[in-house]
């Protein structure tokens, strides 16, 4: 088996549909499989696509233990060379996944690979590659709006949309590792309930040695936000998971920088909060 295709599912059953259909059209000349985990929904309809898509294995978690964990739970009965990370608000655009694999063989010390992303009106999400946060590239991203410049910034604005490059981050919404080099490394950290979970696993890949890679030759549709409520639950999961990583990375060995992202999450924190009301 070349390829396991992991898609976690919550209450987004006519995404995860589509999702499976762009899997069923596109994926070609690779033996793969696609294991579904739904997170708890309460919305149990996605049982209705088991039948829809026999070789699917779906299966269900009994409680929601937040996006890291259902993945790695998943992972354990895959049975691929290569894991690949999918959304259920995904689509693939094109019979790339075998030019994608052929590239990562070819890479010595591959850790993981993203694909240009962009949302249901063509437009280019800048997350598809991007920088560690540290003190300088987190303020930008916090408090300014830069993502129009070239330069190095935290949305790798130096790096052509179409371009094929090594970048630190790349998003979990389409993201391909080595299953071997993903346990190697200790799996998603499940200290993250949702959000920066991709982040702390592309810093770790890179602090073990390995290179991540941006590939923007080939496009992913990511209906961004159709799957997420944007309110204070929301707030408390974005904000946590970047204070989680900031604990994590900064907090003993960069005081200074470690106090600057803390004062920063805080204050944007309170301003979206101020927003919502």
């Amino acid at each position: 088996m070349k390829l396991s295709v992991i898609i976690v599912n919550y209450n987004v059953t006519p995404l995860l549909r589509n999702c499976l259909l762009s899997i069923q059209k596109y994926i070609q000349e690779v033996e793969y499989e696609v294991i579904v985990i739904d997170n708890a929904s309460t919305d149990s309809s996605w049982g209705d696509l088991i039948p829809e898509f026999p070789s699917v294995h779906f299966m269900a978690s009994d409680t929601n233990g937040g996006f890291s964990k259902a993945n790695n739970q998943a992972i354990k009965s895959a049975k691929g060379e290569y894991l690949l990370l999918l959304n259920p608000d995904t689509e693939l655009k094109g019979f790339y996944m075998k030019e994608l694999l052929d590239f990562a063989g070819s890479r010595p010390r591959f850790g993981c690979l993203g694909v240009r992303m962009h949302d249901a009106e063509g437009n280019f999400l800048p997350e598809s590659k991007r920088s560690v946060p540290d003190m300088f590239n987190s303020f930008e991203k916090l408090f300014t709006n830069f993502k129009k410049n070239n330069s190095k910034s935290y949305y790798r604005n130096d790096i052509e949309e179409n371009a094929v490059a090594e970048v630190e981050v790349v998003t979990g919404a389409f993201l391909l590792i080595k299953k071997e080099v993903y346990e190697k490394i200790g799996r998603l950290d499940e200290a993250y309930f949702m959000y920066g979970e991709d982040i702390d696993l592309c810093y770790t890949l890179l602090q073990n040695g390995y290179k991540n890679y941006y590939y923007g030759k080939v496009s992913l549709l990511h209906l961004k936000g159709e799957s997420t409520v944007k309110d204070e639950v929301y707030l408390e999961r974005f904000y946590g998971a970047m204070q989680t990583f900031i604990d994590k990375y900064y907090k003993g060995s960069k005081p200074l920088q470690y106090s600057f992202l803390k004062a920063g999450l805080k204050l944007r924190h309170q301003i979206e909060k101020i927003k919502l009301k």
